[in-house]
């Protein structure tokens, strides 16, 4: 192997010599006088490897286990050739009773011809790769060996070289299971140093998106306290993209972590509005419904809907919508945002075609006792069908005690009728809300307020409606005495409507 290093395949950029000591009961590297050449050569005045001391106890006794040859990465840049983080390459020395008793540092970088040759053409590489494709149980010269030597031919080859055999092993064969299938897997590998730790993400290409990236990368660095971390994205002929992330960490400040947690944070950040539509779909209406109301809603919701908007809240949208037609163009809905304070409503407001202008809506909500302090509008326009127009209003009522449950059904009734033109907007309309009034009941009391005025009452229109909001209880209970005195069957229908 280092026979093939020196053969035009990797750039050398700096070597050093050391022996392992102990020194204070803890195991040190001391630095060979005269033996620093290159980059390393500005720390010969040194005794002792600064960076090695610097390691946790756990990660210096990696440095007497008994492997001929360790490759990782450094945590210096390079300033020529390319500017990524140096190749690090170690042999190790053992004394005659077969413990190691130091190693030969060289740093540099592989060569672009390191990087597209076989790894069946590498020192190294073709042993540990013929090794997993033993230990792997494939048949030879079956379709799953092939499939298995191909992830292995494009496996990261700064991986490659780095890689145990054992955890190659694992990840290989996790990847072939994946085939060609919609799936999301995540593998992790943590640098023996522990200053970096290899992510790879195999996840549907159709999916990926450079913003995707970037979650990926802030979940990572979060979940294993990473300093920084690089990517480099693998796309093919492939149904899956690859994503490698290397994330940098600082030795023993890794936190304890399990890869399949990670795996469904990274999944839940992946998700699409439309796959939450889809579940929510099926869900509620059953898989047959749910994929035809997904057909008809799929690409039907603007950026700015998906973005305000969790995909659950567009179910009992969508089954407003469905409702329009020509002959009934208007659907309501009046509900309370969770955890909102009190008096906070939102009202929904779906119109077929052409959306509601302001300068109408305003004044009619206003004089049904809300206060109007946002409209969010958007035009939704399902396959096949006429664009809607939905307008979300956001209400504060002027009785901070409202029972959205009760008051919706009547406050949506009157709004239409108004809309309509069957009933007049002016403040008689607060009663919908003070008093959760029906329109029809309303009506009564107008008649007699513009009745009043006919025959000279000397207080005017807006002090009835003023007096009437104020005392609610009383509001109603003209409407019953009316009722009892008016209504052919005594007063039942007043019953009937819950009052």
């Amino acid at each position: 192997f280092l026979q093939w290093l020196a053969e035009n395949h990797f750039t050398f950029l700096g070597y050093r010599r050391h022996d392992l000591v102990v020194i204070d009961g803890n195991d040190a590297l001391k630095v060979v006088p005269d033996s620093s050449l290159g980059v390393l050569r500005e720390g010969a005045g040194k005794q002792v490897s600064a960076s090695f001391a610097a390691l946790p106890a756990a990660v210096r006794a990696y440095a007497r286990r008994p492997e001929l040859l360790v490759i990782t990465k450094s945590t210096a840049r390079s300033t020529v050739h390319r500017p990524g983080y140096l190749d690090y390459i170690a042999v190790k020395r053992f004394d005659a009773t077969g413990k190691v008793c130091g190693e030969d540092r060289f740093l540099g970088l592989f060569t672009s011809t390191a990087y597209s040759a076989n790894p069946s053409e590498i020192p190294l590489l073709r042993r540990k790769t013929a090794n997993v494709v033993a230990a792997s149980g494939v048949e030879p010269g079956g379709h799953a060996a092939k499939a298995l030597r191909n992830i292995l031919v494009n496996y990261p080859r700064d991986e490659l070289f780095q890689i145990a055999e054992e955890d190659l092993l694992r990840i290989a064969t996790g990847i072939l299971q994946l085939g060609e299938r919609q799936r999301f897997r995540l593998f992790v590998r943590r640098d023996p140093f522990e200053r970096f730790l290899s992510c790879l993400i195999y996840a549907p290409r159709e999916n990926y998106t450079t913003e995707l990236r970037q979650k990926w990368q802030a979940i990572l660095m979060e979940a294993f306290n990473g300093a920084s971390s690089e990517f480099n994205v693998y796309l093919s002929e492939s149904a899956l993209a690859r994503i490698h992330i290397t994330v940098r960490t600082t030795p023993g400040a890794i936190p304890a972590f399990d890869v399949r947690d990670v795996e469904a944070r990274l999944v839940a950040s992946a998700r699409r509005w439309s796959d939450d539509l889809k579940a929510a779909l099926i869900g509620d209406l059953g898989e047959a419904r749910g994929l035809e109301r997904l057909r008809q809603f799929a690409a039907a919701f603007p950026a700015g809907y998906r973005e305000e908007y969790p995909a659950r809240a567009a179910v009992p949208d969508i089954a407003m919508m469905t409702q329009l037609t020509p002959a009934m163009p208007l659907a309501m809905n009046l509900y309370r945002p969770l955890e909102a304070p009190p008096g906070t409503l939102r009202f929904k407001l779906f119109h077929l075609g052409d959306p509601v202008s302001l300068s109408d809506s305003l004044p009619m909500l206003e004089h049904m006792g809300v206060k109007v302090q946002d409209e969010h509008p958007h035009r939704i326009a399902a396959d096949g069908k006429p664009a809607v127009a939905m307008h979300d209003f956001g209400l504060l009522a002027m009785h901070a005690d409202v029972d959205v449950d009760a008051l919706h059904e009547v406050f949506e009734d009157a709004f239409g009728r108004i809309f309509r033109g069957e009933v007049e907007s002016d403040d008689f309309n607060r009663l919908v809300v003070a008093a959760r009034m029906p329109a029809d009941d309303i009506v009564v009391l107008r008649a007699y307020g513009k009745y009043m005025r006919q025959i000279g009452f000397a207080l005017s229109q807006s002090f009835i409606e003023t007096t009437l909001t104020a005392h609610a209880d009383m509001a109603r209970m003209l409407v019953g005495l009316f009722r009892t005195r008016l209504d052919p069957d005594g007063g039942a229908g007043a019953g009937a409507r819950g009052r």
